[in-house]
């Protein structure tokens, strides 16, 4: 295989990425990183859990996930509520305008991907993981942090993920 043709597959994947992040955004009024945390309180206990949980869930940084909390409060797809016993400490909860948004959009690619990865083979997923593990040295960004959700800019909100 030409080396170009790696290049435009890595370009495809990394173009998709902005594609639905952008359409998103346009169709839905939220951001990919806005989805993952409405996701992430569908599926917590009692549809709510803390500001720390969804960072770490999100892998973004405090402030980033704050400016995410606070733009989703203001639309009405979360509130915040006083943790029993400790007032310092608010749980953050799905209301239905949220769980009603989540269910007009479409399956996000990372969760597409995430799917039919499963079903793959365990051959097959370590020569997939070997040929990423080639690229990620190749590129020389062993150093860099990530989650398993892969987005784009990922300090910066408003951009995707796969």
């Amino acid at each position: 295989m030409d080396t170009q043709e790696i290049l435009i597959k890595i370009r495809k994947i990394v173009r998709s990425i902005d594609i639905e992040s952008k359409k998103i955004q346009k169709e839905y009024g939220v951001s990919i990183p806005q989805v993952l945390c409405l996701s992430y309180l569908r599926e917590s206990p009692n549809y709510q859990a803390t500001q720390a949980q969804i960072r770490r869930y999100v892998n973004l940084n405090s402030s980033t996930v704050s400016g995410i909390i606070n733009r989703l409060e203001k639309k009405g797809y979360l509130a915040r509520l006083p943790k029993a016993g400790d007032k310092r400490v608010a749980n953050i909860v799905l209301t239905s305008s949220g769980d009603e948004l989540l269910k007009t959009i479409p399956p996000l690619l990372h969760d597409q991907l995430s799917r039919r990865l499963e079903k793959l083979g365990e051959d097959e997923l370590l020569k997939l993981e070997s040929g990423l593990e080639s690229l990620v040295a190749l590129l020389d960004i062993d150093q860099v942090d990530a989650s398993p959700i892969i987005m784009l800019g990922a300090d910066s909100e408003p951009h995707g993920y796969l």
